[in-house]
């Protein structure tokens, strides 16, 4: 297991560090002694949810002159890479749009870390990388196959980060210590949700799709009713399974991370999510226990880009990391993100 003490004073530079997951690994970063530099456009994040703690520069992630400048000046020791697009059914109407920000955003950052000499890298990566895979609960070593331009747009991060690590691989004279070469650890997230537990800090993104936030809003009377996209799939009761993980569980699977890199560490693609599968009529359910109200569902038809099933089997990281979740029941998840849509900063 890499050892969390290895981040104290450690310069780490955190790329929408103001959105919902980059906010929050920033917070426990911080609390784990780290200096913290975040970069942000707020195309969908805010500042009040940046750590008062940490350096907050507005800018874009894909300005490499601006990101080349930062690890120079802050001394930047390791990069993690939040910043990027994430509604899937837009990928799919507006691919260019995604290609632009998350496949080409990462180039040039990627490009500016190894100009300026920083070589370890985390990556905030995607189970719609998996498409439709046809074993479930899904290993890392499943075919990759995504089905819309999101999903793609991830893939072809990972393999930039892959073929950048093996150009320092295969010229030895480059980088004779592991310290000295680009390593990486891709987190594939599966359904990221909740909130932290003092209702400080949860998913603010404008107009967001998430299932869970959607549901809490509706609870809270922000939306008429919830839609279902199908109701025919596949599965038990005709809605879409997913693997829902905390977005604290999930953070620290990123300081994790960076300690296993700062511990000279091979090159990573992981999953992050807990095996455990729940429809969408079970989430809707859970969101309507905990907040006592019955808000109104709506069924209509299937939506581009979905899955029918996808789970992780995430027995790599645990294995790796000797990471141990802490809040994987789906009602403290619901739970926590219900209390955030009532009573967060935001509001």
């Amino acid at each position: 297991m890499p050892s969390l003490s290895l981040l104290k004073n450690r310069n780490i530079l955190v790329t929408g560090g103001a959105g919902y997951i980059g906010s929050h690994t920033s917070r426990q970063l911080v609390n784990a002694g780290c200096n913290v530099v975040v970069v942000d456009n707020f195309y969908s994040g805010h500042r009040w949810a940046v750590p008062k703690e940490a350096l907050l520069i507005e800018g874009d992630a894909g300005d490499l002159e601006l990101i080349a400048s930062l690890l120079s000046e802050h001394h930047i020791e390791a990069v993690v890479h939040f910043a990027g697009h994430i509604v899937v059914p837009e990928s799919v109407t507006d691919p260019l749009k995604y290609h632009r920000n998350n496949t080409c955003c990462s180039l040039n950052l990627i490009a500016a870390c190894t100009r300026s000499g920083v070589h370890n890298f985390v990556f905030s990566s995607s189970a719609a990388v998996y498409g439709i895979p046809s074993t479930i609960p899904v290993a890392e070593t499943a075919p990759t196959s995504p089905i819309n331009p999101y999903g793609r747009s991830k893939l072809m991060t990972e393999w930039m980060l892959e073929d950048t690590a093996n150009s320092f691989i295969s010229v030895p004279e480059v980088a004779t210590q592991p310290q000295d070469r680009f390593r990486y650890v891709a987190l594939r997230y599966f359904n990221v949700a909740g909130a932290s537990q003092d209702g400080l800090l949860g998913q603010a993104t404008p107009n967001a799709s998430h299932l869970i936030k959607v549901a809490c809003e509706a609870a809270c009377g922000r939306r008429e009713s919830v839609a279902i996209f199908g109701t025919d799939y596949p599965t038990p009761d005709g809605t879409c399974i997913r693997d829902y993980i905390h977005v604290d569980d999930l953070a620290q699977a990123h300081l994790l991370a960076l300690a296993h890199l700062f511990a000279g560490g091979s090159s990573e693609i992981l999953n992050c999510g807990y095996g455990t599968g729940f429809s969408v009529r079970e989430i809707l359910a859970a969101v309507k226990e905990v907040s006592g109200v019955n808000f109104s569902i709506i069924e209509t038809e299937r939506r581009l880009g979905d899955p029918p099933a996808l789970t992780s089997d995430p027995h790599r990281l645990k294995e790796l990391f000797a990471w141990q979740p802490t809040l994987q029941d789906i009602r403290q998840i619901c739970k926590t993100a219900y209390k955030w849509e009532k009573t967060g900063l935001m509001n």
